[in-house]
């Protein structure tokens, strides 16, 4: 049996470890992603490395999340980002030119590649034959600096997909089937590697909506073969000459799945989880007073037709607006080419620049309780920039039926109720090509005499002090399963602008579980500091570093929960948060908020082995722990942090 695609490429890029499920390898990086929201930190970490010039292949900075200028904030980022991509070497995408991840595949992807991201999204890459990753910025900017990637040697799950989709269900139900089966932790420390004579049927940009939300299944990547469907793919882009063929046949799987995509319906993702999937008929008849067509999940020209050729010649219901977001200006040219943008006016929609926009809270936020229906991939609670928002997620097409009707409904019943019958869409052989917005990096000499231009909201990275030996601290907050990196250092337009500033952030963390829990960290946070207890799954969704950034900089020192989310568990490291594990997770239940825990002799702990030991002084018990910490993660912990070390680099 051959080697699965994901193997072969980390076979082709691996500078050490062995590739034993589990174990620690690091990676050769050929490419890098940035985008606005994490990319500030990326540039200030290769500030406080004094790199001297991107060493990889590509890198690429977008300006696709903070896009909404009400002030000047945002605009100061972009102004420092374009300012660091030419001080570092880096391509610097103009902002509205287009979301990161659809917008790298059609300019930059390249089968046999790696691909890593400070976007946890990034696994979209996968779809070309790419090995694509989401990571933390700080390792986005060693990779940039010339440093390999260590990771954790995943499982490599095998998903067979067999037969063809019927009409009225298309690439978006595949990943909320497999959300359906297995859940928001499903693909932890996996790699999804999707095979079988099903793929025949799927495109490309098919292929990226279900490679997309592998990040929604916890996911270290998604890949599929770089075959035909590739090669169409890139000669649409005037790129064939970047195609080299890598696919496996009869592969040996550490893990085995089924679909038969001819057996699929219409799912939707109900409030307020990726993985709380359910087929649209279960739900059918909800009422709706949002749509919002866009964003990474949905991206393709395909996505926006479909929608457009549903609504063609009718008026969307009278109390839903009817919002479309663009992935890119690329596409947005072939929508007007093909008449379709004014379609979707005629229709009543209301068109916004090329970005991820509402998908992270910058802008279209719902009315409270008023459900939203989205082709994005995450519903996380308040995400969408209301509170109390009610959001779903679903299909072009199920989206489209939701604006004609005004109520949740099934597609397949469109030509019943409305008179419109499944579109034959007619999409052009080759895509527009725009490259004006991406601006190439500078020569060396150039570059090197390069001022970063640094507005007054951003700061410069806060320096953490070493972990301390002991830690002697309070409960400060107690949390459940599945916190998300938005719970803890959310998105919108309130909070989005202070990405630069890591001071004026840090007081919106955690505001939407526990809103007075800055005020009180920041009391104790030159004493004692404090202690989070969560759940399963701590950190999941976003791979924003901000959310371990902030908590640190407000004296967090510890958080022990069940079990944690890949990145988040990796930032936290980066920023000297100790990350443990209850060994018994009964153990969670016997402890409260405001209880003292003590972790004693931690310095001579931690490098020891994975076992420790928490004192609750408050009901005097001891409970075991664990950490999955390698050598080169304890020291960074220790040291308060990755940067420290890497300057000495």
């Amino acid at each position: 049996m051959k080697d699965p695609v994901a193997k072969e490429l980390i076979s082709r890029h691996l500078e050490s470890g062995e590739m034993t499920p589990g174990e620690e390898i690091a990676i050769r990086v050929d490419q890098t992603l940035t985008q606005d929201a994490t990319g500030t930190l990326v540039m200030q970490e290769l500030e406080a490395m004094n790199l001297d010039r991107a060493q990889t292949e590509v890198s690429v900075q977008y300006v696709d999340h903070n896009l909404l200028q009400a002030d000047e904030k945002n605009a100061e980022d972009h102004a420092f980002l374009r300012s660091a991509c030419r001080r570092y070497g880096l391509w610097f995408s103009k902002p509205g030119n287009g979301v990161s991840h659809p917008t790298h595949m059609k300019r930059f992807g390249k089968p046999g590649k790696t691909l890593i991201g400070s976007d946890s999204h990034t696994c979209a890459g996968g779809s070309l034959g790419m090995l694509a990753i989401g990571v933390g910025g700080l390792e986005v900017a060693s990779g940039i600096a010339g440093e390999p990637l260590y990771l954790r040697m995943p499982e490599i799950w095998g998903i067979r997909l067999e037969g063809e989709l019927p009409q009225w269900v298309s690439a978006k139900d595949v990943i909320l089937e497999m959300l359906r089966r297995h859940g928001v932790k499903g693909g932890l420390n996996r790699i999804i590697e999707y095979h079988g004579p099903g793929l025949a049927s799927l495109t490309a940009m098919d292929r990226h909506v279900i490679a997309n939300m592998g990040a929604e299944l916890g996911a270290t990547a998604s890949v599929f073969p770089a075959d035909d469907a590739v090669r169409e793919f890139l000669r649409a882009e005037g790129r064939e000459d970047d195609f080299s063929e890598l696919v496996a046949e009869d592969a040996d799987y550490d893990v085995t799945d089924e679909i038969d995509l001819s057996a699929l319906e219409p799912l939707i993702a109900k409030p307020s989880s990726p993985g709380n999937v359910v087929p649209v008929r279960e739900v059918a008849g909800e009422p709706v007073s949002q749509v919002v067509i866009g964003s990474s999940a949905n991206p393709g020209l395909r996505d926006f037709a479909i929608a457009a050729a549903i609504v063609k010649g009718r008026q969307t219901g009278d109390a839903v607006s009817f919002d479309v977001n663009p992935s890119s200006r690329e596409i947005f040219a072939d929508l007007t080419k093909m008449g379709a943008t004014l379609d979707l006016i005629s229709a009543g929609a209301r068109i916004h620049q090329a970005g991820c926009m509402g998908c992270i809270g910058m802008g279209q936020a719902p009315a409270a309780g008023a459900n939203s229906l989205r082709t994005f991939p995450r519903n996380f609670p308040g995400r969408s920039g209301t509170k109390e928002d009610s959001v779903w997620l679903c299909s072009p097409e199920t989206a489209a039926a939701a604006a004609l009707t005004g109520v949740i409904t099934d597609p397949r019943d469109l030509p019943e109720k409305v008179g419109v019958e499944y579109p034959e869409l007619d999409l052009p052989e080759e895509s527009t090509v725009n490259t004006d917005m991406l601006v190439a990096p500078l020569e060396a000499d150039e570059a090197q005499s390069e001022e970063l231009v640094r507005g007054p909201n951003i700061s410069a990275l806060p320096d953490f002090e070493p972990l301390p030996d002991r830690i002697e601290a309070p409960v400060l907050l107690k949390v459940g399963d599945d916190i998300s990196t938005d719970e803890i250092s959310p998105a919108g337009a309130r909070a989005l602008p202070f990405r630069s500033n890591i001071p004026k952030l840090a007081e919106f963390t955690y505001t939407q579980v526990s809103e007075d829990y800055p005020e009180r960290a920041k009391k104790i946070a030159e004493s004692t500091g404090h202690v989070i207890v969560a759940g399963e799954n701590y950190g999941q969704g976003s791979s924003r570093e901000h959310a371990a950034i902030t908590p640190r900089y407000l004296g967090l020192h510890a958080v022990i929960a069940k079990s944690f989310a890949r990145i988040h568990w990796q930032n936290l490291a980066n920023f000297g948060v100790l990350a443990l594990e209850f060994t018994n997770a009964d153990d969670y239940d016997r402890i409260d908020e405001d209880d003292t825990l003590v972790l004693d002799g931690l310095r001579d702990l931690l490098p020891g082995g994975p076992d420790a030991e928490v004192h609750n002084t408050t009901k005097d018990e001891k409970y075991p722990l664990r950490h999955r910490l390698s050598e080169r993660q304890v020291e960074a912990v220790l040291a308060g942090g990755r940067i420290p070390l890497l300057a000495r680099r």
